[in-house]
């Protein structure tokens, strides 16, 4: 029987022998150091706990093979020093250690543990929040005033084009950010009254200054940074030269399927939709070389 995730947001009653904890130190996931330098994340008993959280959220939980094991999210002290093989990590440093499910479930702890931190009082009047339940929000006594976590919608496009030999190309751009050799597509964030497929000819435009059409919506991906949720799309290049904005790009180029650049780990949708290009246009066993998480 495949594992899977049930979420819930009521706890179970007795507390459980065993649970899957996504704790965070502000920005950072508790996990278990193995000795050869593996990262795992902490699966004990709520008394095996470092220290006792400042606040947790209950998630699910995974089924399968007969078993359920629960799920929780939630605060450490951040003064807290970790010790006995504890230790708190950037979340982007167990893209390769944990499975794609539990990564999933990490970057969902993350942002309801961040939404209940970030709305203890009411953006309105300052009152106390209250915690529904059987509902993940919040309501202000005083004023009823009602949040829910909060997702970031983004738009993120493989352009492809034509070249003037035939050749077909992917535009991949270098973000300031990244070292130098790593690229990825473009993505950004939807603004207010947009809708996703202006997203794509705007950001598209904005930062490499080319235009677009024939968009096709590729598929999604909750990604926790801080706390989006990535569409992804095809679109074919339609006119004028890369210019990029140079304030957040740079550099902007097009590759073929069988010269690509570093781009990124196969756990996020930027590489399916590299190796969607690839596998519609590189020669059998062309080599895609990941970027390499530090």
């Amino acid at each position: 029987m495949e594992i899977g995730f049930v979420p819930a947001i009521d706890p179970p009653v007795v507390q459980p022998e065993s649970a899957y904890w996504f704790l965070f130190q502000e920005d950072r996931l508790l996990v278990q150091q193995a000795a050869d330098g593996g990262l795992a994340p902490f699966c004990a008993a709520a008394d095996a706990l470092p220290a006792p959280p400042v606040r947790t959220q209950y998630l699910g939980w995974l089924s399968g093979a007969g078993e359920r094991v629960h799920c929780y999210s939630g605060e450490l002290p951040p003064d807290l020093v970790l010790t006995n093989g504890y230790a708190a990590v950037d979340l982007r440093q167990v893209f390769e250690a944990f499975d794609p499910r539990l990564f999933g479930l990490a970057g969902r702890a993350k942002q309801i543990a961040h939404w209940d931190r970030d709305h203890q009082f009411c953006g309105r009047c300052a009152t106390s929040m209250t915690a529904l339940e059987h509902e993940r929000a919040k309501r202000c006594p005083a004023c009823g005033l009602t949040n829910y976590p909060r997702l970031s919608p983004a738009m993120i496009v493989a352009v492809t084009r034509t070249n003037e030999e035939g050749v077909e190309q992917i535009l991949l751009a270098r973000n300031h950010r990244f070292p130098i050799g790593r690229y990825s597509v473009v993505a950004g964030f939807v603004e207010p009254g947009e809708s996703l497929e202006d997203c794509v000819r705007r950001e598209v435009r904005e930062e490499v200054g080319v235009a677009v059409d024939e968009i096709r919506y590729f598929g999604s991906q909750p990604w926790p940074f801080p706390n989006s949720l990535m569409v992804g799309f095809t679109a074919r290049y339609a006119g004028g030269e890369i210019h990029v904005e140079e304030a957040e790009i740079a550099e902007a180029r097009w590759f073929t399927a069988d010269a690509l650049p570093q781009v990124p780990p196969k756990i996020s949708i930027a590489r399916q939709l590299i190796d969607w290009f690839v596998a519609q246009h590189g020669a059998a066993g062309a080599r895609v070389e990941d970027w390499r998480v530090r």
